[in-house]
C-alpha cells in the first residue's frame, strides 16, 4: 500500500513549480498505478497554454475559480469546486484562474515527475515512454 501526504511531497523532487503553477506528484509512473495523481495549484490571473498529445488527462477543481478553452472551437467552460474536465482527445486548451485554484490532476500514462511543458504546452514523452503511450 502507497500512504503519502502533500505535506511529505512537498519542497522535494516530486514538487514541480513554474511561474503559474506548482504541481505536487503523489503518485508518479514509478509506484506502478498505471496513471499519476497530482495536486496542483494555479496561481490567481495566470494563464497556460497546453496540449497533452502523448497523455489523457482528466482535471477535477477543489478550489477557486477559472475557466478553460479548447483551442479547436473556442468554447469556454467555467472551472469551479466540483466541477471535472477530461481532455479526451488530446485538446490543446488554454486555462486561465480567476482566482487561486487547487485542482487534482489524473495523467494517462502517468508522469515520471520530471515533465515540465514545453514551448507547444506538451509534456514530452521521456525516453522509454514512447512504446507504452501506444
Amino acid at each position: 500500500m502507497i500512504v503519502r501526504s502533500v505535506k511529505e511531497v512537498r519542497g522535494t523532487e516530486r514538487e514541480v513549480e513554474t511561474p503559474n503553477w506548482v504541481s505536487r506528484r503523489l503518485l508518479l509512473k514509478s509506484d506502478g498505478m498505471g496513471f499519476s495523481l497530482h495536486e496542483t495549484t494555479v496561481l490567481p490571473g495566470t494563464e497556460t497554454n497546453m496540449w497533452y498529445a502523448h497523455h489523457l488527462e482528466a482535471v477535477y477543481c477543489i478550489e477557486g475559480e477559472g475557466e478553460v478553452e479548447t483551442a479547436a472551437d473556442g468554447a469556454v467552460h467555467r472551472i469551479g469546486p466540483g466541477v471535472v474536465y477530461a481532455l479526451d482527445r488530446h485538446d490543446r486548451h488554454r486555462l486561465r484562474a480567476r482566482t487561486r485554484m487547487r485542482l487534482v490532476c489524473v495523467f494517462n500514462p502517468p508522469l515520471t515527475g520530471r515533465e515540465v511543458h514545453d514551448e507547444n504546452g506538451v509534456y514530452p514523452l521521456l525516453a522509454g515512454e514512447a512504446a507504452a503511450a501506444g
